[in-house]
């Protein structure tokens, strides 16, 4: 059962034309909407309007009167405010919608679907029941718009095209900025796919006592999203983490070795003779994504990678995306210039979110290293410096999630190589969070299948993109929120790419981890300081480079490879102007076993308790714990890089 065909009851491209000239579009946007012939593209659309039953019906085609329309309309309905400089708004979501949804974000499933361990489901008749109960007619009084997108670069093997379809014009306006409007080419990117996503989103009436009621449900078999009452983008803007989760699927259970689809950043890395090599790069939300892509001198993507192994033997990344949707605490000019340049200087379009809007129309937020505004309108309310909650906690000047949503192709290191429908070579796979007390800042696998388990166990601290979300958590491949299928399905999936044998010898993956989250507490010392600055980063991407051309020494231990002093040093020198010493690349680089070993024996048994993990993992796990034990019985606890020499 199609949960919408069964709600809007059309099923021939004859009667959604019907719908179309007798409902909700006048001639103008009629004429439009039959520019479209694909049966079940015009099936979509007329069954989302007999549901939602809006007042008017806008066709976005992506031209620059209609995104003036959508940016106007915009402003006109509330749901942007305009601030100081030209081109920027400030959007606020309810303050009890600051994150993703997840215990209102479901599956819906049939008896016999396997969903992973780590999300939610529903039965189908269920969720049938709840969509009809919440999603009829909720756009009544509203305009509906329909956009044709793309998720990549038209004409790529891996894109997929996606339809969006809201009552909220900030999520069209974000959706103008993070992806490509493909009106004009819809039709055949469908034909030559064979398929498309449908997603249909109303924020209702925008009511805090409404949000027990929203909710985020994806139809795996009909590739179809739906969301109601909510109006953060992570919950609203389907084409992005809802369409992700599709695109998972379609990696592990149809092109399974020959594609995926990952949580990760692309950025070209410069090396020797002005050389590029493309790394891609997962990382939870809120864990330095963003900050780590832009340290790249070549930027493709923040946040989206799908990735395929090309007929050369290389293996090709595109970015779904065409722009960025950015957590900015701590984002300042020390750190993070070229972002800080489009969201400071003028001639640039930014939609801001949850931050605060001083009296000037000014947007600040914590972390921005600029002198703080004593008051003004953020995520809450009216604020002050020293408010306190109901509770008595400090409310801090901006949420923890705040965002800025930008067109990447506004940044100085921005690369038209995102644009390639053949994506750019990939020879660098990184995997971080936010691990405060336990590994290195850098270390590589020494073999692909180490390296999809380095993958499969990053464990991070819990951030502020999900409601309700604290503590250490697991985070496998950074993606395990975005895996609709059993975690075993993906796993095998990840040895069947990165060990297929299709890949050229000369184009094998570096893959690696990543953590810059150290602490000077974890390392001897009696702050929670980081043990490193953001700048780091560029170094530590720069000795991967190195180390992916067989340019740099290294050590080998049981976790993998780790970097020499040496050349560590020369490239803080030559990259950031820092002095590198030897103590403190000792505290950075040596291995904690207690920690480690404590480590992989959560991973052992949090995957013992799955079904159908492959046996590679735990073999893998079994004998770095072997072999750190060993290492510990000859040279203590903790393991000083000389000691591995």
């Amino acid at each position: 059962m199609d949960i919408l065909t069964e709600l809007g009851k059309i099923q021939s491209p004859e009667d959604a034309i019907e719908v179309f000239k007798q409902k909700k579009l006048d001639d103008f946007q009629l004429s439009r909407i039959l520019k479209i012939t694909h049966p079940e593209v015009l099936k979509r659309i007329a069954n989302a309007v007999l549901v939602c039953n809006p007042d008017k019906v806008f066709v976005n085609t992506g031209s620059e009167e209609d995104r003036d329309f959508i940016r106007q309309l915009a402003l006109d309905k509330g749901e942007e405010s305009p601030l100081a400089m030209e081109g920027h708004t400030v959007h606020f979501d309810l303050a009890e919608e600051q994150g993703r949804i997840v215990d209102r974000t479901y599956y819906i499933a049939d008896p016999q679907d396997q969903v992973s361990s780590l999300a939610n489901r529903m039965d189908r008749n269920k969720a049938l029941a709840d969509i009809q109960s919440n999603m009829k007619d909720i756009m009544k009084g509203m305009t509906m718009v329909i956009g044709f997108y793309v998720r990549g670069p038209v004409g790529s093997r891996v894109s997929n095209p996606a339809l969006e379809i809201t009552s909220s014009v900030y999520v069209c306006h974000s959706a103008e900025l993070l992806y490509r409007n493909a009106y004009a080419s819809f039709q055949d990117e469908v034909e030559r796919q064979g398929h498309f996503f449908t997603n249909i989103h109303s924020q209702g009436l925008n009511r805090t006592q409404d949000l027990p009621n929203a909710r985020v449900f994806m139809d795996r078999q009909y590739q179809t999203t739906y969301s109601f009452k909510c109006t953060y983008a992570g919950n609203t803007l389907l084409l992005k983490k809802g369409n992700h989760r599709f695109a998972v699927d379609k990696a592990v259970y149809e092109n399974r070795g020959k594609e995926l689809s990952e949580h990760m950043f692309i950025t070209g890395i410069h090396g020797p003779g002005n050389r590029v090599t493309w790394c891609a790069g997962a990382a939870p939300s809120g864990c330095g994504k963003t900050t780590t892509a832009m340290a790249g001198n070549v930027f493709v993507g923040d946040d989206l990678a799908q990735m395929w192994i090309a007929d050369d033997g290389s293996i090709r990344c595109v970015n779904p995306e065409s722009g960025i949707f950015g957590i900015v605490e701590d984002v300042n000019l020390e750190g993070d210039p070229l972002l800080m340049k489009i969201l400071r200087k003028p001639g640039y379009e930014v939609i801001w979110s949850n931050v605060l809007i001083d009296e000037n129309k000014v947007p600040h937020w914590v972390g921005n290293n600029e002198p703080r505004p004593e008051r003004g309108i953020n995520f809450q309310g009216e604020w002050f410096e020293g408010k306190t909650d109901k509770n008595g906690k400090p409310v801090p000047l901006s949420h923890p999630n705040s965002r800025c949503t930008l067109r990447s192709s506004c940044l100085d290191n921005y690369s038209p190589e995102a644009e390639n429908p053949q994506g750019v070579l990939t020879r660098m796979f990184t995997y971080s969070g936010r691990d405060a007390d336990t590994m290195p800042p850098v270390w590589v696998a020494k073999d692909t299948d180490r390296g999809v388990v380095i993958g499969a166990c990053i464990v991070s601290a819990a951030t502020a993109t999900e409601v309700g979300a604290s503590g250490v958590k697991r985070a496998p491949w950074a993606n395990a929120p975005f895996i609709p299928g059993a975690l075993g399905d993906y796993m095998e999936a990840q040895f069947a790419f990165f060990g297929s044998r299709d890949i050229a010898s000369e184009y094998k993956p570096v893959m690696a981890g990543l953590n810059y989250f150290l602490t000077h507490r974890a390392r001897g010392g009696d702050t929670d300081k980081l043990l490193g600055e953001k700048r780091d980063v560029k170094v530590w991407l720069a000795w991967l480079e190195r180390y992916a051309h067989g340019e740099v020494e290294f050590l080998s231990t049981p976790i993998g490879n780790l970097p020499g002093y040496q050349d560590l040093k020369v490239l803080f020198k030559d990259l950031i102007d820092k002095d590198y010493p030897k103590d403190l690349y000792d505290r950075q680089f040596s291995l904690y076993t207690d920690n480690i070993i404590r480590r992989i024996e959560l991973q052992e048994e949090a995957y013992a308790r799955e079904e159908g993990i492959p046996e590679r993992l735990f073999k893998i796990l079994a004998e770095q714990k072997s072999d750190l034990t060993n290492l510990k019985e000859k040279c203590g606890s903790v393991i000083l890089p000389d000691d591995l020499k």
